[in-house]
């Protein structure tokens, strides 16, 4: 019962680490890979999952958020939009490779923003977020714990 309840938190802690929300689910993922009492399989599905499923709603907002471009409290002006657009027309989806880093969350939004068919989206994004997570167990396991 205390698993589905530490894989639970996980879950959220990746959900919510994957939005704008001020989460971290590093913390969790190592604490849980250190106690060891949950496979390191179980920890690296949940929060590969939690984290992809926080960077859809991060996706869809992209796909909405111009509804309310005039609106007084957009949080970007037009010029910063249509910078940001270039930018990610002249990079691609590729820069969805680095939505694991610190500022990735923008390039999730960016890309519902940009359309990107979201085959592509998860694909790239799972690829990330995954791939971040196996290195991190990697450098637990190889600091000893």
């Amino acid at each position: 019962m205390v698993d589905i309840f530490s894989l639970l938190a996980l879950f959220t802690a990746a959900f919510g680490a994957a939005t704008i929300l001020p989460f971290q689910s590093e913390v969790v993922f190592v604490a849980l890979q250190v106690r060891g009492e949950v496979s390191l399989a179980a920890i690296l599905l949940v929060a590969s999952v939690g984290n992809v499923l926080g960077s859809v709603v991060n996706y869809v907002m992209g796909l909405w958020i111009e509804h309310f471009r005039d609106r007084r409290w957009f949080p970007a002006s037009p010029e910063s939009l249509d910078r940001a657009r270039h930018w990610y027309a002249r990079y691609g989806v590729w820069t969805l490779l680095l939505s694991w880093a610190p500022l990735g969350d923008a390039f999730t939004v960016l890309a519902g923003v940009m359309r990107t068919p979201l085959w592509m989206f998860l694909l790239l994004v799972t690829v990330a977020k995954t791939g971040r997570y196996i290195a991190l167990a990697w450098l637990t396991a190889a600091a000893g714990y």
